[in-house]
């Protein structure tokens, strides 16, 4: 016997004792069965209903084109175990090493979960890095290559920020808006030299401030006159300090050090008019990815109306342009109310920035189901009308439900 949990599309199946144990199921992507491979875990279908058993070899391509149609799910647990299992495999090949093990296929959620920390570790104690340039290089890299590796996953991460660990949001932050300067570059036309300055720039734009991010992001108040003044003086120190530590790259530092300036003088810390391409778009990117992170001060605006609010501000500008262009109006992790009444995630970009593709996890009445189905909004009858304002079922969404479990072959971060 079994019943859903009403949040996130769990399957509660009861035991012989007539518990209940929660059971959640993830909708199993293309890419992770294969012809000619056993099965690492049993596959269901959204009604928790066992289909095929791990182990079942599927050597037939009818009969995994009609499973996948018809929708796959397996376990969370399983996958999790399995995904253990060959971890474990891969490092027993490796002869025990794990820096040879690395660079095989990782779960690109967990990946883009560890960009945080290991920010934190390379910028905490820049004079101790012996190569502090090459490194912030390194890792920049590695971060263009897992948002190549899916954008719309990495523009996701964007979108549906949180405030769980205040204390590291200034580390987040900086590692999101980096996300989007990549967006922007690329939409620009830039070479890859110059977008990997700006990305940089990103990354060590307020490295003199990141504990300060982190308190101000918990405070239930405006900032003080103390820590107003340490704002203020961000981009000089922040310049100062990566010159110290071996930075010679001038549009890197330029970005750093400008900003937070704006064309009409209005801007700090110097209050300068000629502003660079680079610092223009990291002030943006920097601008948008804060007004859609929730504080404890604040809560987080939508996506569309920050897109909006910039634009508007910009006097529908170039840059504003293309960031309508490349995020959309609602743009993947957005959460949406269609016209056939269900709510849903924004999943995928289409080449219309109105028209993305929506993963619903309610039906029409707004009731949350189990089974998540893709809506191409440019059809009528799936228009998005709005945001949705109710975030409560989102608290416990699974990204894997979405995407499935989306794996990479990557070198680990430096």
């Amino acid at each position: 016997m079994a019943a859903r949990d009403a949040v996130c599309g769990c399957m509660q199946l009861c035991d012989c004792a007539g518990g209940a144990v929660s059971v959640k199921l993830l909708r199993i992507p293309r890419s992770q069965v294969r012809l000619g491979l056993t099965l690492p875990w049993n596959v269901r279908d959204d009604a928790g209903t066992l289909l095929l058993s791990k182990g079942y070899l599927i050597v037939d391509q009818k009969q995994l084109d009609e499973l996948l149609e018809r929708g796959a799910f397996v376990d969370e647990v399983e996958a999790r175990a399995a995904a253990a299992e060959a971890a474990a495999a891969k490092l027993l090949i490796s002869g025990g090493d794990p820096a040879k093990s690395v660079g095989k296929e990782s779960s690109l959620f967990d990946l883009w979960d560890r960009t945080t920390e290991t920010l934190k570790a390379l910028l905490a104690h820049p004079a101790s890095e012996p190569d502090f340039p090459g490194r912030v290089q390194a890792f920049a890299q590695h971060l263009v290559e897992l948002f190549d590796s899916n954008p719309d996953i990495a523009i996701y991460r964007a979108v549906r920020q949180d405030n769980a660990q205040n204390f590291y949001y200034g580390y987040t932050h900086a590692v999101l808006t980096a996300v989007t300067c990549i967006l922007i570059s690329r939409h620009l036309g830039w070479t890859q030299a110059s977008t990997m300055s700006l990305v940089k720039a990103a990354l060590t734009m307020n490295m003199t401030i990141f504990e300060l991010q982190g308190q101000m992001a918990a405070q239930d108040h405006p900032p003080r006159d103390k820590q107003r003044a340490a704002l203020q003086a961000h981009p000089v120190q922040a310049r100062e300090l990566l010159e110290r530590n071996g930075v010679t790259d001038v549009a890197w530092l330029d970005a750093v050090s400008q900003h937070h300036e704006h064309s009409d003088g209005t801007g700090y810390p110097t209050g300068c008019t000629e502003i660079g391409d680079m610092a223009a778009v990291l002030r943006v990117a920097d601008v948008l990815m804060a007004k859609i992170a929730p504080r404890t001060l604040h809560q987080a605006i939508t996506p569309k109306d920050a897109i909006s609010q910039l634009y508007r501000d910009d006097k529908g500008g170039p840059l504003s342009a293309a960031v309508v262009k490349v995020l959309g109006v609602h743009p993947p992790g957005d959460f949406v109310k269609l016209a056939s009444g269900e709510l849903g995630i924004v999943l995928q970009r289409t080449a219309n920035p109105r028209a993305p593709i929506v993963a619903c996890i309610t039906d029409g009445s707004g009731h949350p189901v189990a089974h998540t189905a893709h809506r191409d909004t440019a059809q009528a009858e799936f228009a998005i009308l709005a945001s949705a304002s109710d975030k409560t079922m989102l608290k416990r969404l699974a990204p894997e439900r979405l995407y499935g479990f989306a794996t990479v072959s990557l070198a680990p971060a430096p």
